[in-house]
């Protein structure tokens, strides 16, 4: 048996306020090539399909496209939700979609595999939804947990009971796709660079260990295809994050875009190859003066791709990401972080002023929102000529 394992399109996501969605129809494109390549059985999708639980109408259509293109090589699709997935969404006509060979598994009540046949028998695929607790509880009467490891520890249970009920086998070929934040017992945790928390329409998996998953819940599966994580992370030979196809933050600048080819021999084990997927366009970060930085032939390969800007002049140039713009046209992001920083000493502001003349506060304020440097001869001049002004209001009442 032989699947792609993929994870977290988040189609309809931005860069900094920007589509990605041109990107991302090509790196999806580049899957159903890989699909026809390699002659697959089945893509699987572990979560987070859409950006959003409302995703916009083009998402939908985005989405379409690669299932129809998966779907012409001759490979059936398995997608789960994710936290960021509205699970009613996705799941319209879910089982409509299932005759024609996309399997959707956004339905916490749900946990029936799609079964795969190869040379050698059946191969379940169980898709786990995103597993809200508190939705686990009120759909099953014995079950009582209160996170995520309560909620998946139940569901790989049921799992092992039905794989090992539906097949003849002692030791039935299964494979399970999740989307959850997992982590070796004792070891590290992957990293958690690329979710945002701060926005209204996401439900982030927490962290501080009480909706951490141990890897060893997915025992017993031939396969473990989990999302969440942003970047592909091996936990086990079995347990696999693919990570994103698109870099969705300069966060991920040095995080190689792919999936996971996979192959299920007869005795139900696994042997992954990393497949990479093209990049539309690279995430890098550039440093230096503004001067610098537009010098001719500096950082050549930065003019297409996204960019974060820091800036190390002393003071911020007037007008600065639009300069740079002019140059980098993807510039999203500019940092301030000047390379000879005053020292303003240890004193607030307010005490370095007080009992100052408003001349020396104006010096004052100047040099400290400026790293250092004071008001040039013309600001001295209008600064000179509005406190004139005002001595003489003052003086004529």
């Amino acid at each position: 048996m032989r699947f792609l394992h993929t994870s977290d399109w988040h189609i309809g996501r931005t860069f900094h306020g920007h589509s990605t969605d041109d990107h991302l129809r090509h790196a999806l494109a580049a899957i159903a090539d890989a699909a026809r390549e390699h002659e697959v059985h089945a893509v699987i999708v572990a979560g987070d399909v859409f950006d959003s639980s409302t995703p916009k109408a083009d998402a939908f259509t985005i989405l379409a496209e690669a299932l129809k293109a998966i779907r012409d090589t001759g490979a059936q699709v398995i997608l789960t939700s994710g936290n960021h997935d509205g699970p009613a969404r996705l799941a319209h006509n879910a089982a409509f979609a299932s005759a024609g060979g996309v399997h959707i598994k956004a339905d916490h009540t749900d946990l029936t595999p799609v079964t795969l046949t190869d040379e050698h028998g059946e191969v379940l695929v169980y898709g786990i939804p995103y597993l809200h607790p508190e939705f686990m509880r009120s759909a099953y009467k014995d079950f009582t947990g209160s996170t995520h490891q309560d909620a998946l520890t139940f569901a790989m249970d049921w799992i092992r009971a039905d794989a090992s009920a539906r097949s003849a086998s002692a030791s039935p070929r299964f494979v399970v796709a999740a989307h959850c934040f997992a982590a070796s017992v004792g070891g590290e945790a992957p990293p958690e660079t690329t979710e945002d928390t701060g926005r209204a329409e996401e439900r982030d998996i927490t962290r501080g260990g009480l909706n951490l998953v141990a890897t060893s819940t997915f025992d017993g599966a031939a396969y473990g295809a989990l999302g969440h994580i942003h970047s592909r992370q091996t936990l086990s030979d079995t347990v696999r994050y693919s990570g994103a196809p698109l870099r969705f933050s300069f966060g991920e600048r040095s995080s190689a875009k792919g999936m996971w080819l996979v192959d299920i021999d007869a005795a139900g084990a696994a042997q992954a190859e990393w497949l990479e997927l093209p990049t539309p366009r690279q995430a890098v970060r550039i440093e230096g003066t503004l001067t610098e930085l537009l010098a001719d032939g500096a950082h050549e390969d930065a003019r297409d791709a996204w960019v974060e800007a820091v800036l190390t002049d002393d003071q911020l140039p007037r007008d600065a990401m639009r300069t740079l713009q002019e140059r980098y046209p993807h510039a999203v992001t500019l940092t301030h972080r000047p390379a000879n920083v005053h020292d303003h000493g240890e004193q607030d502001y307010a005490a370095r002023v007080e009992g100052k003349s408003d001349a020396e506060v104006f010096d004052e304020f100047l040099a400290y929102v400026r790293n250092g440097a004071g008001p040039t001869d013309a600001e001295q001049h209008l600064f000179n000529a509005a406190l004139d002004a005002l001595d003489a209001k003052e003086a004529s009442r």
